[in-house]
């Protein structure tokens, strides 16, 4: 099975920039060339920050650009999310007994388990994570449900460190209860998040993770700075995924990297 993971998409309202950027036009890049070379794939993941600052006309600028994406997508919230709003502008996304954006997606591949890392009432500057009991006790259930089947875990914050100040400083705070759901369990075959904005991949607990850059602004390969977040205009990316029976693969593209263009037609055939 094949799929795509955009993240971080930032959007604000029409006409606006972001840290000099403009996240519309670089979304609009990443969906035609999804569009362009994995229109094959089953489906697209958004692992949150859908928006900058939760505006209305924001989430409704998000809705008018994904309609171009030829496939279904289905949406997670980040810190940078209204959950209020966003409900509003999509309200075909399922959400929990307990109004969080959570959900399971029935794959070829395995159940995928959509979660909410938002903090229930965030206010201005609260940017790190949260997972509560009642979150955790719904994962707990869904876990035990489909035992003996791989599960594919999807959030926006991380629940562990990654050796990068800035974003440690802003994971989940207190995550006993997530991280004892996914220790507990013994079929969760690899965590998926955003909320980094870089390429990076490893395992925790013995669980294999991956996230990738934002569609828009990336945050720096700074290992010294703890606040505020370093931001740079590395490439922009997406990733597109492939599922076995027994490999997960994660390739990550730099969509608007046109290096490849300098290079003779001839070396490019030459691996």
């Amino acid at each position: 099975m094949k799929f795509i993971q955009i993240t971080d998409t930032h959007l604000v309202p029409p006409g606006k920039q972001l840290h000099g950027l403009d996240p519309r036009a670089r979304l609009d890049a990443c969906v035609a060339d999804i569009n362009a070379h994995h229109a094959d794939a089953e489906f697209c993941v958004i692992t949150g920050d859908l928006v900058h600052a939760g505006q209305p006309e924001a989430y409704e600028d998000l809705r008018e650009c994904l309609a171009a994406l030829d496939m279904p997508y289905h949406l997670l919230i980040g810190n940078h999310d209204n959950r209020q709003n966003f409900r509003e502008a999509f309200p075909e996304t399922p959400c929990d007994e307990n109004g969080f954006v959570q959900s399971v997606l029935e794959t070829d591949a395995g159940p995928f388990i959509l979660l909410d890392t938002v903090l229930e009432a965030a206010g201005k500057g609260e940017h790190w994570g949260a997972f509560c009991d009642r979150r955790a006790n719904w994962l707990r259930s869904r876990l035990d449900e489909f035992a003996g089947q791989p599960v594919y875990v999807f959030m926006h914050h991380p629940s562990f460190e990654l050796a990068l100040p800035s974003m440690d400083n802003l994971k989940i705070r207190e995550p006993n209860a997530l991280e004892a759901a996914l220790r507990d369990a013994d079929n969760v075959r690899h965590l998926f998040f955003g909320h980094i904005h870089r390429p990076i991949s490893g395992s925790w607990q013995g669980i294999p993770f991956s996230t990738l850059r934002s569609t828009n602004h990336q945050v720096a390969f700074d290992f010294g700075t703890v606040s505020p977040v370093p931001k740079s205009h590395e490439p922009p990316a997406y990733g597109v995924v492939f599922l076995t029976e027994e490999s997960v693969v994660v390739h990550t593209h730099d969509f608007l990297d046109n290096s490849a263009l300098a290079v003779p037609a001839d070396a490019r055939k030459v691996a």
